[in-house]
């Protein structure tokens, strides 16, 4: 059984603009490998000058006491519910343990963060080599830097920081509409009923889709319904704006979508209409105003698309209760 966790953010996301901000070690392999968005691969044969050519970060072979670590700046502030540390095709040469620290130092540069406040939330732990090492985090404290020690030394391929974003709400109110649903406003994809083909958490993502598989896309339904993902807002509020992206998905776009919403918990609150059923076009950004039905304000939105098919993003525009 997978761990809930790894269903949260990656706040250790390149496309969330996180960045390996600095280690004590790179001999054999590149810090930034830590947190490549592309699963790590193995090449036989191919060495470089220091030796094997690995997809991770790897020290040297340590011949005197203490440990290697390497300091993440998080994509977005967040609170860390569970980490996964991916030792994949490091076989002989995998740490023996590691241990995680946290600070919130919003802003600094990576020279400040030796006088940060740093709390240990996952205690020295051993690793597994060659495998996917998920481990829950308990300590429940907002971080915007992460710190793994690993002992003695050796290679990890990624790491994926899962949790939950903290968004900075006394600004952004500032901002009047807000997209109420992105990611790094606190937005999560709780639930969808396919995503074969492109996982449902790129709909919130930054930016646009950069090609149909950093989408949502669905297998081809092939008996009665639709497809639908729901959103559980970062905030609160009234939306008052939809935009709709198919771009990329130009064989393969919905023939419509519609939208509901609701106040609480999307078991038992009344779904309300948002956006009746409305066509869309292939490869193309739509943007509803007129269109949007008053809700109220709401904490859920549910995503129809008919009968099935791929969307790129899908924005929430409304004032934050």
């Amino acid at each position: 059984m997978s761990e809930a966790f790894l269903e949260l953010v990656d706040l250790a996301s390149e496309r969330l603009g996180a960045a390996v901000v600095s280690a004590n070690d790179e001999f054999f392999a590149a810090k930034e490998n830590l947190i490549k968005a592309e699963a790590p691969v193995w090449i036989e044969g191919r060495y470089t000058e220091r030796g094997k050519w690995m997809d991770g970060w790897e020290t040297r072979r340590r011949r005197d006491e203490g440990h290697d670590w390497a300091i993440l700046r998080l994509g977005v502030p967040g609170i860390i519910r569970g980490v996964d540390v991916d030792t994949a095709f490091f076989k002989g040469n995998f740490p023996e343990s590691c241990a995680i620290d946290v600070c919130d130092a919003p802003g600094a540069a990576p020279a400040d963060l030796d006088r940060a406040v740093w709390h240990e939330v996952l205690p020295r732990t051993p690793l597994t080599g060659d495998a996917h090492n998920h481990f829950a985090v308990r300590a429940a404290r907002k971080a915007t830097h992460l710190r793994l020690r690993i002992f003695p030394d050796g290679g990890v391929a990624r790491l994926r920081v899962h949790g939950d974003v903290v968004a900075d709400w006394t600004r952004l109110r500032l901002r009047g509409d807000v997209d109420l649903a992105a990611v790094e406003h606190g937005g999560l994809v709780v639930g969808c009923s396919d995503m074969f083909f492109g996982s449902r958490h790129n709909l919130i993502m930054p930016g646009e889709a950069r090609n149909m598989g950093d989408g949502w896309e669905t297998k081809r339904r092939r008996g009665p319904g639709h497809d639908w993902t729901i959103i559980r807002l970062g905030a609160a509020g009234a939306i008052r704006r939809i935009e709709v992206d198919t771009r990329h998905f130009k064989g393969n776009a919905p023939g419509a979508c519609s939208l509901d919403a609701c106040d609480g918990d999307p078991d038992t609150a009344p779904w309300l209409d948002l956006l009746a059923r409305t066509p869309l076009q292939p490869h193309a950004r739509h943007s509803f105003e007129d269109e949007v039905l008053a809700a109220g304000d709401v904490t859920h939105v549910r995503f129809n698309i008919f009968p099935d098919g791929g969307v790129g993003r899908l924005r929430l525009f409304g004032r934050p209760r």
